[in-house]
């Protein structure tokens, strides 16, 4: 008895950071599922806390755009759609500001969680994750706006319409895509905060959310099928309104991409945050 508790008292236990996908601790995630829900509740809150008109501001942000894009493109640039404009554009950018919202949130996540992520262990994927799940309250706000926007001119949505939510997942997917590798570029290089709203603002009309694709220059057509939120937009005003078409190269480009992004971020993710407490 007493060689056996020797032995045992003499064993070694080596603990090494995981590798490949296993860092990003998937399973913990689970089991720290409240964690997530209680992280997305305090981004909501924290987002409409001490604001003057609270959570409206989730549907004027799309409005007011509307508005601008209405009389910039519609009336002085003269670009014509099928539909009314106002619903045209208000429709998709609902879904574009859910996308570049998640995106500008994440990105600043893991910097703006550094007293939680310094003093505990948790899945730190969640800290990226809660942003975007936060984010569908906006959207779904602002949805409401576009309902109501379709019921005043008349406009009843296709039998299609039902596949509005996959085109808003892919969005999110894409969104938590380039979370990953944003976040994590952010705690090294505190000047990814500055680049992110610029690009986000030129990609916006870089992408078909404003103008249909066939306004659209032969000679830009390359540049127009490469970026990849064209499928997405072109893929949910054709599921919601009826207009435009799902080109197959368009959406496929979407998907690859999206998928591209969550492998590649999640590699990446998982082999900087190791040191995210030590420079956080």
């Amino acid at each position: 008895m007493a060689a056996a508790a020797t032995t045992e008292q003499d064993q070694t236990i080596v603990i090494r950071p995981p590798k490949g996908f296993a860092g990003l601790g998937l399973t913990d995630l689970w089991r720290f599922r409240e964690l997530l829900l209680f992280l997305t509740w305090r981004d909501i809150k924290v987002r409409y806390k001490q604001t003057l008109l609270g959570a409206a501001w989730a549907i004027l942000q799309p409005f007011l755009t509307m508005i601008v894009f209405t009389v910039v493109i519609n009336k002085i640039g003269r670009v014509h759609t099928p539909i009314p404009y106002p619903l045209f554009a208000l429709s998709t950018l609902a879904l574009w500001y859910y996308f570049s919202n998640s995106v500008s949130l994440t990105s600043a996540s893991l910097v703006g969680s550094s007293a939680l992520i310094t003093k505990v262990y948790f899945p730190r994927i969640s800290v990226v994750l809660s942003p975007i799940l936060a984010s569908l309250v906006d959207f779904c706000l602002a949805f409401c706006l576009v309902l109501g926007t379709m019921a005043y001119y008349g406009f009843a949505p296709p039998v299609h319409a039902l596949l509005v939510p996959l085109f808003v997942v892919l969005a999110g997917l894409m969104a938590l895509g380039l979370g990953l590798v944003l976040s994590a570029l952010n705690v090294s290089y505190r000047d990814i905060r500055y680049a992110v709203p610029f690009v986000l603002q030129l990609w916006l009309f870089a992408s078909p959310v404003g103008y249909p694709g066939s306004a659209i220059p032969e000679k830009y057509k390359l540049l127009y099928t490469l970026n990849p939120m064209t499928g997405v937009v072109e893929g949910y005003r054709w599921a919601l309104l009826g207009t435009d078409h799902v080109r197959p190269l368009h959406l496929g480009i979407s998907l690859g991409t999206a998928f591209v992004l969550l492998l590649g971020g999640a590699l990446y993710f998982s082999r900087a945050e190791r040191s995210f407490a030590d420079v956080v």
